[in-house]
């Protein structure tokens, strides 16, 4: 097998000697030059020297041919080096390359996969306690109540956008289209969304945002990325009365949005690792209703997005969330810095 491989590479090299040898066999018998014995001695000569140059070139070859021959058992056999010249050096470098790529692909794909299959785990787990709390309304006597069934169906909708989400992020620039959103808008619609939430833990939003902000982003994907700060807002806000506040400034021609609120803030340990899949911290397992995962995919829509995320707290005293968008237009329309100041101070 490696012999009839090597023959297929090199038979056209062999018919190209063969014809020059008889193309200048040629010239010399058109030239007067009739002697038969030198013209046998110089193609028995060639012919020889032509097979020992292929000889030495198969044995050169034979480990490459034979590894590309056999059956591959594993796939770190694509990193085996086995070429002698130049070009199968190169093409075994090219191969190693293909293999570094494929295997990047393979462990995000794999990576993907299994953080599907963790969340969904946590999803249904989490959505067993809305669906009882309900099914126990339904079975009480009388007129259940209707205030403590909407919340449980607000609490199964917040959980499907989520894994909604989860499923569409590795599909996203296919869903995504960036256009110009007033952001004040934005966000008063989102609160009113949450409305019920806020009425329930009896925390109060606090909107200060100039509607002169008009932001380049994608208004679906940005609208859960802020539901899911306030939702966080007010969830780890314990006590009756406190406010979140939900405000934008102009820095150095680029909207920054806030979301600060009046909570139980995050421990210094746990800040940096909140926006990592699956990690709930210390106050996550206070509640025992964080399947780690918002944060996260509002880490990845903004970075997505072109969005910079950032979030800075103070154990006992609150959390501020601030994304960063950039190249707004808000400048352009004729807000400046200290119109924006004025604004929240009035605010």
């Amino acid at each position: 097998m490696n012999f009839r491989l090597f023959v297929k590479e090199h038979v056209a090299y062999v018919i190209f000697q063969l014809i020059m040898v008889l193309f200048i066999m040629s010239l010399y018998w058109l030239d007067g030059f009739r002697n038969i014995d030198t013209a046998i001695y110089s193609v028995v000569i060639s012919t020889l020297l032509i097979l020992s140059f292929l000889l030495g070139r198969y044995v050169k070859r034979y480990s490459f041919y034979h590894k590309l021959l056999s059956q591959p058992k594993q796939m770190e056999a694509a990193l085996q080096r086995d070429g002698k010249s130049p070009e199968q050096q190169q093409v075994e470098t090219y191969l190693h390359g293909l293999y570094r790529l494929y295997q990047k692909e393979v462990e995000a794909l794999y990576a993907n996969q299994n953080r599907h299959l963790q969340f969904m785990n946590q999803w249904v787990h989490q959505m067993k306690t809305p669906v009882s709390v309900a099914e126990l309304l339904l079975q009480e006597d009388g007129d259940f109540d209707k205030k403590s069934m909407q919340e449980e169906i607000d609490r199964l909708k917040r959980g499907l956008d989520s894994v909604l989400i989860n499923a569409r992020i590795d599909t996203f620039e296919q869903d995504m289209q960036i256009e110009q959103v007033q952001l004040k808008t934005l966000v008063s619609e989102v609160v009113s969304e949450n409305k019920r939430l806020f009425i329930t833990h009896h925390v109060y939003p606090v909107i200060s945002i100039d509607e002169k902000f008009i932001i380049p982003t994608d208004a679906k994907w940005m609208r859960f990325v802020i539901g899911q700060f306030i939702t966080n807002a007010v969830k780890y806000t314990f006590e009756e009365g406190k406010k979140v506040y939900i405000q934008a400034t102009c820095q150095q021609g680029q909207v920054l949005l806030k979301v600060q609120d009046e909570g139980i803030g995050i421990p210094s340990i746990d800040l940096p690792r909140v926006m990592k899949a699956f990690f709930t911290g210390e106050n996550g397992r206070k509640t025992g209703e964080s399947t780690g995962m918002g944060l996260y995919l509002a880490n990845e829509i903004c970075g997505k997005l072109g969005h910079k995320l950032r979030i800075t707290s103070e154990r006992g005293k609150g959390t501020v969330v601030s994304v960063l968008f950039q190249h707004q237009e808000g400048i352009e329309r004729g807000v400046t810095e200290d119109d924006q100041d004025d604004h929240i101070e009035n605010g």
